[in-house]
């Protein structure tokens, strides 16, 4: 069945006690609580508190904003509960809700595939549910997967880790989108945002350059959960056909927090992406995708490692004299396993956060490509220009390329960044 707009209401009412957040056809704004309208504030934490996602504070209320649906979900490893079970067998086993389908997303509901890669359509041995592959998938061609899979909602419930390029916010996006389509319903089950919510930093995306790691114009570190990205699309970018929203906020969790704070188990919500520390460093050392030198992948730390062959110790030399706040940059060596320069050893620069606090990854990421581009003859873009997906123009590699240094490249995108922050302040769901 599908809800009518009276339905919706409704629901929005009843879930005020697990911070649920109506959009049922209008964009959220900030109301006078500093909330989007409908929405019941999350609870501010007790100093011990340990977090409690959306998933528990949904399971808390009794399943009630699912009753009487078929229900599919989106989601992937790091859908789990405090116990570490998965929210899909804890759904499956509760005759409270009538879960229909999973949808996998890029490296797959069961996490087996690697980067730009999906595991395709199966069935999931575990609860016989049909699993639908949502990877590379959008618009009408995503709203017929999920008319055939027979929901009437779909829930989202996958950790994020702040960077615009990781695509899973793109698959809520996207997900949302479809859902609008094919006359869904969403439910958006928060998480934390690994790296704090604090600030936003880096350049805000151009239409001309959106794809899959960037559909819409957010800041490269956005600062936001998955709630507050889906009430700020719903409010900003699909406001000529928004989903019927609902969110379920945390509780127990500040802007500030970074994710050791949280008492929750951590789960890599992506091969590459083992620990907070890589997160922590992702939103800049990503950008080296978009280089010849590797950024990790085929190490025990990727993302945190950055190099190739032929790069010596002047580059950490370089680094650590541009007094970045934060980090420091040791020389290091490394064999990549797979991708990049695999089975040559290489050379470049690990990075060491000593004050998560001060540190901005995206400047420390701009700082490295300056240093690199200067420090190593062999420096080159990648053919296909993906650094300009990546950053979201092609003005941080036209200005590398012209010699421009750290300040003046970051400054090049203050005033869209500050467009940017009034923007998401109006979405924000936590102090």
């Amino acid at each position: 069945m599908t809800l009518s707009r009276r339905g919706v209401l409704g629901l929005a009412g009843a879930l005020g006690s697990v911070g649920a957040v109506g959009a049922a056809g209008a964009p959220g704004r900030v109301g006078a609580a500093g909330a989007p309208p409908g929405a019941a504030p999350a609870a501010a934490p007790r100093a011990a508190e340990r977090v409690r996602t959306g998933f528990e504070r949904l399971a808390a209320d009794g399943y009630g904003v699912l009753a009487g649906q078929k229900v599919g979900v989106v989601t992937n490893p790091t859908g789990i509960t405090a116990d570490a079970r998965h929210l899909v067998d804890v759904l499956h086993a509760d005759a409270r809700v009538d879960l229909v389908a999973v949808f996998g997303p890029e490296h797959g509901f069961r996490g087996t595939a690697q980067a730009g890669d999906s595991e395709g359509a199966s069935r999931d041995p575990a609860t016989g549910l049909p699993v639908y592959d949502t990877y590379d998938k959008s618009g009408q061609k995503l709203a017929d997967v999920f008319t055939a899979a027979g929901v009437d909602t779909v829930v989202f419930d996958i950790q994020d880790v702040g960077a615009r390029f990781y695509t899973y916010i793109w698959t809520l996006y996207d997900c949302m989108r479809a859902a609008a389509l094919a006359d869904k319903a969403v439910v958006v089950l928060d998480r934390p945002n690994p790296v704090g919510g604090r600030r936003t930093a880096g350049p805000v995306l151009e239409r001309p350059y959106a794809s899959f790691v960037g559909r819409e114009p957010i800041a490269l570190a956005h600062g936001m959960t998955a709630a507050e990205l889906a009430l700020l699309f719903n409010g900003e970018f699909l406001a000529d056909r928004p989903v019927r929203l609902r969110t379920v906020a945390m509780s127990g969790w500040r802007r500030e927090s970074f994710f050791g704070e949280t008492g929750l188990p951590w789960v890599p919500p992506s091969p590459n992406m083992p620990t907070p520390d890589t997160a922590l460093a992702y939103a800049g050392t990503c950008l080296f995708e978009g280089t010849n030198l590797s950024e990790g992948r085929g190490t025990t730390t990727p993302f945190e490692l950055v190099g190739a062959e032929g790069i010596d110790r002047r580059w950490a030399e370089a680094a650590n004299a541009l007094g970045l706040p934060g980090v420091w940059f040791r020389e290091a060596y490394f064999t990549p396993t797979f991708s990049k320069h695999v089975g040559k050893v290489c050379g470049g620069v690990r990075l060491i956060v000593h004050d998560r606090e001060a540190f901005d990854p995206v400047r420390a990421g701009i700082g490295l490509l300056v240093t690199a581009r200067r420090a190593w003859s062999g420096f080159a873009w990648r053919t296909d220009h993906w650094i300009d997906r990546l950053t979201g123009s092609d003005r941080v590699r036209t200005m590398v390329d012209a010699g421009a240094g750290v300040e003046e490249i970051v400054g090049d995108w203050a005033a869209a960044l500050a467009r940017f922050g009034a923007t998401r302040e109006g979405y924000l769901l936590y102090e």
